[in-house]
């Protein structure tokens, strides 16, 4: 995860010029750590907006084509908070970007603060065809953490659910951030033919056994100290890592 300091828009923004050194410095920690990807996310524009402002998009645009450039091995994607995917695959394409994340994607969620969210998958497929980009990947949470389903089915089924509708990799979280998904659900989520990614709770003690369950991890809060990517944390979970 690259997750940007406070974007131009809100109150605490220290401008667009430090968002993008800041992203930047935090690729080259993760790409020197060996790292196979990148996500970039807007992580502290907080309160999150359901659809994304024109200045957070126009921003994200920014930050993301500029670690895009800068990027010497590691696959670029990016997602918008919090819950806007037609927004990100924008960015995605306008930077150069090779996917995006969506929290929401095929099942019916809700959260008490925000009410039902607004979640077509095939208008979102639609909506990456129409402006070309096609080639970005969709990367789709199944029943995401800090979100209620309005219509409980059991996680295999929502694994189903959102390959049907298109996802090209299924993302698969804990109770929380920093909580690991369980072999279980993990196994659950198995056996669509699509990708299973661990989306939250990877750290150097659980990486060999959970990986060995799904295709792969996006990792974020084990890796950051005081709001940036920590080269001593990439390290060691990826010295974890390298018999693999």
């Amino acid at each position: 995860m690259i997750h940007v300091p406070v974007l131009p828009g809100y109150p605490d923004s220290r401008g667009i010029d430090y968002a993008i050194q800041h992203a930047v410095a935090d690729l080259r920690v993760l790409e020197d750590g060996g790292v196979d990807g990148v996500l970039v996310e807007n992580e502290f524009d907080r309160p999150h907006r359901i659809t994304a402002a024109p200045e957070t998009v126009a921003a994200m645009t920014r930050v993301t084509r500029a670690v895009v450039q800068e990027s010497e091995n590691a696959v670029v994607g990016c997602e918008i908070l919090l819950s806007d995917p037609q927004a990100s695959l924008a960015v995605a394409r306008m930077a150069g970007a090779r996917f995006i994340r969506t929290d929401y994607f095929a099942d019916r969620m809700m959260r008490p603060e925000y009410g039902e969210f607004a979640i077509d998958a095939d208008a979102l497929l639609e909506y990456r065809s129409k402006i070309g980009a096609a080639d970005v990947l969709i990367l789709a949470d199944i029943q995401v953490k800090y979100a209620t389903m309005i219509k409980p089915r059991p996680l295999r089924k929502s694994a189903k659910l959102a390959h049907r509708k298109g996802a090209d990799a299924l993302i698969v979280t804990g109770e929380a951030s920093g909580d690991a998904p369980t072999i279980e659900q993990l196994r659950e989520a198995a056996g669509t033919g699509a990708p299973v990614l661990i989306g939250s709770g990877l750290r150097p003690e659980n990486a060999k056994i959970l990986l060995d369950e799904c295709d792969g991890a996006i990792v974020g809060t084990s890796l950051m100290r005081n709001q940036s990517v920590d080269a001593d944390a990439v390290e060691l979970l990826m010295s974890h890592l390298k018999d693999r």
